[in-house]
């Protein structure tokens, strides 16, 4: 990965408490893990940063290396990295996303499940 994208994934990280990289957009995901991941940080009310690794085989890439994970969507949390999917699945399931959230200072504003 060169420099010129190392420091722009850390910027993008920098710029938000709370950064998703995925495929595609949360209006318009790219892929199931990524809707996965925006369906629980939307469930949860949580504000999050997107980066669209589909605009940039730099960022799709080198994402990957920067930490050390070998799939895409990635959760970064105060410029720390949470998981994938899976992982934030399980976290969800679980009640440990919502506690993590809550201790780095992450408004948690669960959002009611619509019935049809």
């Amino acid at each position: 990965m060169d420099n010129a994208t190392k420091e722009r994934i850390a910027a993008d990280i920098a710029a938000s408490d709370v950064v998703l990289f995925m495929k595609g957009t949360p209006v318009f995901p790219q892929c199931g893990f990524s809707a996965a991941v925006v369906g629980v940080l939307s469930h949860l009310g949580i504000k999050f940063k997107s980066v669209n690794v589909l605009d940039d085989q730099n960022i799709r890439e080198g994402i990957k290396t920067y930490s050390d994970w070998p799939t895409i969507p990635q959760l970064y949390v105060k410029g720390e990295f949470v998981g994938g999917c899976d992982i934030i699945r399980e976290m969800y399931e679980t009640g440990e996303l919502m506690e993590m959230l809550s201790t780095h200072g992450i408004d948690v504003n669960p959002q009611p499940v619509q019935s049809a």
